[in-house]
């Protein structure tokens, strides 16, 4: 009963037209997602390249695990990071979150 029917109907070229439709919200999502996910990432790791590059030694600092201290010494690599008077954290650069307005940390 619908065996027969199913060969019985003929294949049809599809259009062009038709195939570019079915690609049309593929191409949307990628958009939509590139302009809220991708972009907005960017511009983040953009600034944060910036801020690592203009630290010098004295400034207040945020380190990545919520640590706030004034940079000692700087090396290619690495920061050294006074959190106390005579103790000092060896991190990297790139564990620094934020920059501190000065006199944050005394």
């Amino acid at each position: 009963m619908f065996i027969s029917e199913a060969f019985a109907q003929t294949a049809t070229g599809g259009s062009t037209q038709s195939s570019l439709m079915s690609l049309l919200p593929l191409v949307l999502m990628f958009v939509v997602l590139y302009f809220i996910m991708i972009r907005p990432q960017m511009k983040k790791q953009k600034e944060h390249k910036a801020m690592i590059e203009a630290l010098a030694k004295g400034d207040e600092v945020v380190v990545g695990g919520g640590v706030i201290g004034r940079i000692a010494k700087m090396g290619e690599t690495f920061v050294h990071v006074e959190v106390a008077s005579g103790v000092e954290l060896q991190v990297q650069r790139a564990a620094i979150v934020q920059v501190l307005p000065k006199g944050t940390f005394k």
